[in-house]
């Protein structure tokens, strides 16, 4: 296989942003892998079940999602993206105006396809 090339995973980047705020469960499930290992910003253990359900069941919806100050690094068929996110909407019903710093680590797992494999969320101060 061969090796990710950062504009696709700035791709898989824009398209995980437009899947979080439809909270279109198709996309995120393509994008997230089977055993992802998220770590959230309360430093509760999430499955892709779970981050699945929450948008499903409507406890996640995201209004506006805007990422700053994102930083990349490739190595071969893994790539690690480091980004800010100012997320405004709901979460289990209640408004939410924060700012998180996501870690994600996609993985390629066939020529045309990455997956996240393992996230973390921190709040920013």
């Amino acid at each position: 296989m061969n090796p990710i090339d950062e504009s696709e995973i700035q791709q898989c980047e824009t398209t995980l942003r437009d899947a979080m705020l439809s909270s279109d469960i198709a996309v995120l499930d393509r994008l997230i892998a089977d055993d992802l290992l998220f770590t959230n910003h309360l430093g509760q253990i999430m499955t892709k079940q779970a981050d699945l359900d929450a948008h499903r069941q409507g406890l996640i919806a995201i209004d506006n999602l805007d990422l700053t100050d994102q930083q990349m690094r490739i190595m071969g068929e893994v790539a690690i993206v480091s980004v800010q996110a100012h997320i405004v909407g709901k979460f289990a019903g209640e408004p939410t105006d924060i700012r998180l710093r996501f870690t994600r680590i996609w993985q390629k797992v066939s020529p045309n396809q990455c997956q996240i494999v393992a996230a973390q969320a921190t709040a920013v101060a």
